[in-house]
């Protein structure tokens, strides 16, 4: 590895580091890591949406025309009334005219609620609740009829028709947990009790797949702080002129300044307990 690469590799497991150091408690190392990513994430998005929002969809469209006659002579116009709805959302900012602000506003959230509702809707609702409801016993398509279909090839396999069944079952019992226009006694009330333990191994799986999702995060921060960090400076063959040293002086740096940290937050806590045990 060359050493400016070296050089960023160390800075991304210093970040890294510094992301990590909340686990123990608010520090500079961490604020300096979240404005750090906070500026730089803003500053991408502004970039992206420049280069794929406002210039194929504005910019471009009015390129026939004079920007001097505010493309009035464009033969795509029209493009200019959202442009004139955005540059009215900066009002926003002025006490006095903040309220021209809500007019763009309005129509942004009116637009975006009637095209995301029909999507959500069939995304979410009406393709679910057909997967749900769509159970062919029939078993046209398997060599066993339907009793392979339904049991599948295996114990309980679970692309066989039983697993269908259960779902639908679950599905069913879910909603009947919700429905609280009847008593949820007798048959009703085991079935709405059934309802919970399908709710609760939703919520257990999803919550379970997030941590595993994080968890997976953080492993892979470790293997680059080893592999691509550690590994490299310790690596007698990355060389500059012949000499080792630079790549050695920058990882010992980052080391002493962790190690400096640690220390000088053991001798504050001591410090403050012995006086916290003086005063007593």
């Amino acid at each position: 590895m060359d050493f400016t690469t070296f050089l960023w590799t160390t800075f991304a497991a210093f970040v890294t580091l510094a992301t990590f150091s909340f686990l123990y408690k608010d520090n500079p190392f961490y604020k300096f890591a979240e404005h750090l990513v906070v500026g730089v994430a803003a500053g991408y998005f502004v970039i992206i949406l420049w280069h794929n929002g406002l210039v194929p969809n504005l910019f471009q469209r009015l390129a026939d025309g004079d920007w001097y006659l505010l493309w009035l002579n464009s033969s795509m116009w029209w493009y200019l009334i959202p442009a004139i709805l955005g540059a009215l959302m900066w009002t926003r900012f002025s006490k006095k005219w903040s309220w021209v602000s809500r007019w763009p506003m309005g129509l942004y959230i009116g637009i975006s609620t009637g095209v995301a509702i029909p999507l959500e809707m069939s995304n979410r609702v009406s393709k679910q609740l057909y997967a749900t409801m769509v159970i062919d016993l029939a078993g046209h398509d398997h060599a066993g009829g339907w009793w392979d279909y339904f049991f599948g090839t295996g114990l309980l396999d679970i692309t066989s028709g039983l697993s269908q069944v259960l779902i639908f079952v679950g599905a069913l019992a879910a909603l009947i947990y919700f429905f609280f226009s009847k008593a949820h006694t007798g048959l009703f009330g085991r079935a709405a009790t059934f309802g919970i333990w399908i709710l609760m191994i939703g919520f257990g799986a999803s919550f379970g797949f997030t941590v595993m999702a994080r968890i997976s995060l953080f492993v892979n921060r470790l293997q680059f702080i080893d592999q691509n960090w550690i590994q490299n400076a310790l690596n007698p063959e990355n060389m500059i002129d012949g000499a080792r040293w630079p790549y050695l002086l920058v990882f010992y740096a980052v080391v002493l300044l962790i190690v400096g940290y640690i220390v000088f937050e053991l001798v504050k806590h001591l410090g403050s307990k012995g006086k916290a045990t003086a005063s007593q």
